[in-house]
Protein backbone atom coordinates (compact mmCIF):
# COMPACT_ATOMS: atom_id res chain seq x y z
CA UNK A 1 0.00 0.00 0.00
CA UNK A 2 2.61 2.51 -1.14
CA UNK A 3 -0.03 5.14 -1.95
CA UNK A 4 -2.46 4.58 0.92
CA UNK A 5 -4.90 7.50 1.26
CA UNK A 6 -3.21 9.40 -1.60
CA UNK A 7 -5.29 11.03 -4.33
CA UNK A 8 -4.06 10.82 -7.91
CA UNK A 9 -5.17 12.23 -11.24
CA UNK A 10 -3.96 10.23 -14.24
CA UNK A 11 -4.67 11.67 -17.68
CA UNK A 12 -5.14 9.34 -20.61
CA UNK A 13 -6.01 6.56 -18.17
CA UNK A 14 -8.75 5.06 -20.29
CA UNK A 15 -6.19 2.80 -21.97
CA UNK A 16 -2.53 1.82 -22.31
CA UNK A 17 0.02 3.07 -19.80
CA UNK A 18 -2.57 5.32 -18.19
CA UNK A 19 -4.93 2.44 -17.46
CA UNK A 20 -2.12 0.21 -16.22
CA UNK A 21 -0.98 3.02 -13.90
CA UNK A 22 -4.50 3.72 -12.64
CA UNK A 23 -5.04 0.06 -11.77
CA UNK A 24 -1.66 -0.20 -10.05
CA UNK A 25 -2.03 3.07 -8.13
CA UNK A 26 -5.47 1.99 -6.89
CA UNK A 27 -4.11 -1.42 -5.93
CA UNK A 28 -1.51 0.39 -3.85
CA UNK A 29 -4.18 2.40 -2.01
CA UNK A 30 -4.63 5.56 -4.09
CA UNK A 31 -7.98 7.12 -4.87
CA UNK A 32 -7.83 7.75 -8.60
CA UNK A 33 -9.42 10.30 -10.90
CA UNK A 34 -9.48 8.43 -14.20
CA UNK A 35 -9.22 11.27 -16.71
CA UNK A 36 -9.58 10.75 -20.44
CA UNK A 37 -11.17 12.46 -23.41
CA UNK A 38 -12.85 9.12 -24.21
CA UNK A 39 -15.35 9.02 -21.37
CA UNK A 40 -16.41 5.41 -21.98
CA UNK A 41 -12.82 4.26 -21.65
CA UNK A 42 -12.45 6.28 -18.45
CA UNK A 43 -15.62 4.74 -17.06
CA UNK A 44 -14.36 1.26 -17.92
CA UNK A 45 -11.07 1.82 -16.09
CA UNK A 46 -12.87 3.25 -13.06
CA UNK A 47 -15.21 0.25 -13.06
CA UNK A 48 -12.24 -2.13 -13.14
CA UNK A 49 -10.75 -0.36 -10.12
CA UNK A 50 -14.01 -0.50 -8.17
CA UNK A 51 -14.51 -4.19 -8.94
CA UNK A 52 -11.05 -4.83 -7.50
CA UNK A 53 -12.04 -3.02 -4.31
CA UNK A 54 -10.45 0.36 -5.03
CA UNK A 55 -11.79 3.90 -5.27
CA UNK A 56 -12.02 5.85 -8.52
CA UNK A 57 -14.13 8.32 -10.44
CA UNK A 58 -14.10 8.84 -14.21
CA UNK A 59 -13.68 12.33 -15.62
CA UNK A 60 -13.87 13.45 -19.23
CA UNK A 61 -11.13 15.94 -20.02
CA UNK A 62 -9.60 17.63 -23.02
CA UNK A 63 -6.13 18.47 -21.69
CA UNK A 64 -5.70 21.21 -24.29
CA UNK A 65 -8.45 23.26 -22.61
CA UNK A 66 -7.65 25.22 -19.46
CA UNK A 67 -11.24 25.09 -18.22
CA UNK A 68 -11.29 21.29 -18.48
CA UNK A 69 -8.04 20.93 -16.55
CA UNK A 70 -9.19 23.32 -13.85
CA UNK A 71 -12.45 21.37 -13.46
CA UNK A 72 -10.53 18.08 -13.39
CA UNK A 73 -8.44 19.20 -10.41
CA UNK A 74 -11.52 20.64 -8.71
CA UNK A 75 -13.30 17.29 -9.16
CA UNK A 76 -10.47 15.47 -7.39
CA UNK A 77 -10.46 17.89 -4.47
CA UNK A 78 -14.26 18.02 -4.21
CA UNK A 79 -14.54 14.24 -4.27
CA UNK A 80 -11.58 13.29 -2.11
CA UNK A 81 -10.58 16.48 -0.30
CA UNK A 82 -7.03 16.74 -1.64
CA UNK A 83 -4.67 16.10 -4.54
CA UNK A 84 -1.33 14.40 -4.01
CA UNK A 85 -0.27 13.12 -7.46
CA UNK A 86 -0.67 14.62 -10.93
CA UNK A 87 0.34 12.15 -13.61
CA UNK A 88 0.37 13.92 -16.99
CA UNK A 89 0.35 10.79 -19.11
CA UNK A 90 -1.79 11.66 -22.13
CA UNK A 91 -0.02 12.13 -25.46
CA UNK A 92 -0.50 11.75 -29.19
CA UNK A 93 1.67 11.23 -32.24
CA UNK A 94 1.53 13.34 -35.35
CA UNK A 95 2.10 13.40 -39.07
CA UNK A 96 5.67 13.29 -40.27
CA UNK A 97 7.17 15.35 -43.05
CA UNK A 98 9.90 17.95 -43.19
CA UNK A 99 9.52 21.38 -41.68
CA UNK A 100 8.61 23.11 -44.94
CA UNK A 101 5.77 20.63 -45.46
CA UNK A 102 4.42 20.62 -41.90
CA UNK A 103 1.01 22.26 -41.65
CA UNK A 104 0.59 24.87 -38.95
CA UNK A 105 -2.62 23.16 -37.81
CA UNK A 106 -0.78 19.88 -37.30
CA UNK A 107 2.03 21.62 -35.40
CA UNK A 108 -0.51 23.29 -33.09
CA UNK A 109 -2.45 20.06 -32.53
CA UNK A 110 0.61 18.05 -31.53
CA UNK A 111 1.99 20.81 -29.32
CA UNK A 112 -1.38 21.32 -27.62
CA UNK A 113 -1.81 17.68 -26.63
CA UNK A 114 1.77 16.79 -25.76
CA UNK A 115 3.11 20.00 -24.23
CA UNK A 116 0.31 22.43 -23.46
CA UNK A 117 -1.63 19.58 -21.85
CA UNK A 118 1.26 18.95 -19.46
CA UNK A 119 1.50 22.66 -18.66
CA UNK A 120 -2.23 23.00 -17.94
CA UNK A 121 -2.46 19.83 -15.87
CA UNK A 122 0.52 20.90 -13.82
CA UNK A 123 -0.62 24.51 -13.43
CA UNK A 124 -3.97 23.67 -11.85
CA UNK A 125 -2.62 20.73 -9.85
CA UNK A 126 0.04 22.99 -8.31
CA UNK A 127 -2.58 25.35 -6.93
CA UNK A 128 -4.05 22.57 -4.82
CA UNK A 129 -0.68 21.14 -3.88
CA UNK A 130 0.68 24.47 -2.73
CA UNK A 131 -2.26 24.88 -0.35
CA UNK A 132 -1.63 21.37 1.02
CA UNK A 133 2.13 21.84 1.23
CA UNK A 134 3.23 18.83 -0.80
CA UNK A 135 2.72 16.98 -4.04
CA UNK A 136 4.13 14.92 -6.89
CA UNK A 137 4.11 15.70 -10.61
CA UNK A 138 4.92 12.94 -13.11
CA UNK A 139 5.20 13.68 -16.82
CA UNK A 140 5.68 11.40 -19.82
CA UNK A 141 8.18 12.28 -22.55
CA UNK A 142 9.72 10.12 -25.28
CA UNK A 143 13.08 9.13 -26.71
CA UNK A 144 12.01 11.33 -29.63
CA UNK A 145 12.45 14.24 -27.22
CA UNK A 146 16.06 13.24 -26.54
CA UNK A 147 17.23 11.86 -29.87
CA UNK A 148 16.37 14.15 -32.80
CA UNK A 149 14.15 12.49 -35.38
CA UNK A 150 13.19 13.66 -38.84
CA UNK A 151 9.72 14.98 -39.39
CA UNK A 152 6.85 16.23 -37.32
CA UNK A 153 6.40 18.19 -34.12
CA UNK A 154 6.13 15.24 -31.73
CA UNK A 155 9.80 15.06 -30.74
CA UNK A 156 9.97 18.82 -30.23
CA UNK A 157 6.94 18.74 -27.95
CA UNK A 158 8.38 15.85 -25.95
CA UNK A 159 11.71 17.67 -25.58
CA UNK A 160 9.69 20.54 -24.16
CA UNK A 161 8.14 18.17 -21.61
CA UNK A 162 11.61 17.27 -20.32
CA UNK A 163 12.61 20.91 -19.87
CA UNK A 164 9.22 21.77 -18.36
CA UNK A 165 9.64 18.97 -15.81
CA UNK A 166 13.02 20.30 -14.72
CA UNK A 167 11.65 23.83 -14.52
CA UNK A 168 8.76 22.65 -12.34
CA UNK A 169 11.16 20.82 -10.03
CA UNK A 170 13.34 23.92 -9.77
CA UNK A 171 10.48 26.32 -9.06
CA UNK A 172 8.57 24.21 -6.53
CA UNK A 173 11.14 22.01 -4.77
CA UNK A 174 11.19 24.42 -1.82
CA UNK A 175 7.43 23.89 -1.54
CA UNK A 176 7.91 20.15 -1.04
CA UNK A 177 6.62 19.38 -4.52
CA UNK A 178 8.57 16.88 -6.60
CA UNK A 179 8.49 16.70 -10.42
CA UNK A 180 9.95 13.89 -12.50
CA UNK A 181 9.68 12.61 -16.06
CA UNK A 182 9.43 9.12 -17.55
CA UNK A 183 10.71 8.20 -21.01
CA UNK A 184 9.01 4.93 -21.98
CA UNK A 185 10.27 2.72 -24.74
CA UNK A 186 7.97 0.97 -27.24
CA UNK A 187 5.10 -0.64 -25.35
CA UNK A 188 2.71 -3.40 -26.22
CA UNK A 189 -0.37 -1.16 -26.40
CA UNK A 190 -2.94 -0.07 -28.97
CA UNK A 191 -0.55 2.71 -30.02
CA UNK A 192 0.82 0.57 -32.84
CA UNK A 193 -2.66 -0.37 -34.01
CA UNK A 194 -3.65 3.28 -34.08
CA UNK A 195 -0.58 4.11 -36.17
CA UNK A 196 -1.54 1.47 -38.71
CA UNK A 197 -5.16 2.63 -39.08
CA UNK A 198 -6.29 -0.84 -38.09
CA UNK A 199 -4.20 -2.73 -40.67
CA UNK A 200 -2.79 -5.71 -38.71
CA UNK A 201 0.08 -6.25 -41.19
CA UNK A 202 1.29 -2.67 -40.79
CA UNK A 203 0.83 -2.84 -37.02
CA UNK A 204 2.92 -6.02 -36.84
CA UNK A 205 5.62 -4.51 -39.07
CA UNK A 206 5.89 -1.45 -36.82
CA UNK A 207 6.09 -3.66 -33.73
CA UNK A 208 8.86 -5.72 -35.30
CA UNK A 209 10.78 -2.60 -36.31
CA UNK A 210 10.48 -1.18 -32.80
CA UNK A 211 11.52 -4.45 -31.18
CA UNK A 212 14.73 -4.54 -33.22
CA UNK A 213 15.65 -1.17 -31.73
CA UNK A 214 15.19 -2.32 -28.12
CA UNK A 215 18.32 -3.69 -26.51
CA UNK A 216 16.30 -6.17 -24.44
CA UNK A 217 14.70 -7.47 -27.62
CA UNK A 218 11.03 -7.03 -26.81
CA UNK A 219 8.27 -4.49 -26.26
CA UNK A 220 7.47 -3.40 -22.73
CA UNK A 221 4.26 -4.32 -21.00
CA UNK A 222 2.57 -1.11 -19.80
CA UNK A 223 2.66 -2.48 -16.26
CA UNK A 224 6.47 -2.42 -16.33
CA UNK A 225 6.46 1.32 -16.96
CA UNK A 226 3.62 1.86 -14.49
CA UNK A 227 5.79 0.39 -11.73
CA UNK A 228 8.34 3.15 -12.28
CA UNK A 229 5.55 5.73 -12.12
CA UNK A 230 4.45 4.13 -8.85
CA UNK A 231 7.96 4.47 -7.44
CA UNK A 232 8.10 8.16 -8.39
CA UNK A 233 4.65 8.79 -6.92
CA UNK A 234 5.46 7.07 -3.64
CA UNK A 235 7.53 8.06 -0.63
CA UNK A 236 10.18 5.59 -1.85
CA UNK A 237 11.22 8.45 -4.18
CA UNK A 238 10.99 11.13 -1.49
CA UNK A 239 14.43 12.54 -2.43
CA UNK A 240 13.99 12.31 -6.21
CA UNK A 241 13.07 15.40 -8.20
CA UNK A 242 14.00 16.92 -11.55
CA UNK A 243 15.00 13.47 -12.81
CA UNK A 244 14.43 11.90 -16.21
CA UNK A 245 13.77 8.16 -15.99
CA UNK A 246 14.34 6.09 -19.13
CA UNK A 247 12.23 2.94 -19.06
CA UNK A 248 13.01 1.93 -22.62
CA UNK A 249 14.75 -1.46 -22.49
CA UNK A 250 17.92 0.18 -23.81
CA UNK A 251 16.22 1.73 -26.86
CA UNK A 252 18.34 4.87 -26.65
CA UNK A 253 21.56 2.81 -26.66
CA UNK A 254 21.11 1.33 -30.14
Amino acid sequence: MKLKDKVAIITGSGSGLGRASALLFAQEGAKVVVADIAVKDAEETASMIKKAGGEAIPFQVDVTKASDCEKMVAAAINEYGRLDIMFNNVGAGGAGGKIVDLAEEEWNRVMSINLTGVFLGTKYALRGMLKKGSGVIINVSSNAGVLPTRGGAYGIAKAGVIHFTKMTALEYGRDNIRANCIIPGPMNTAFFDNMSSGDPKISEAVKNFSTKHVLLGRLADPEEVAKVALFLASDDASFVTGAIWSVDGGYALL
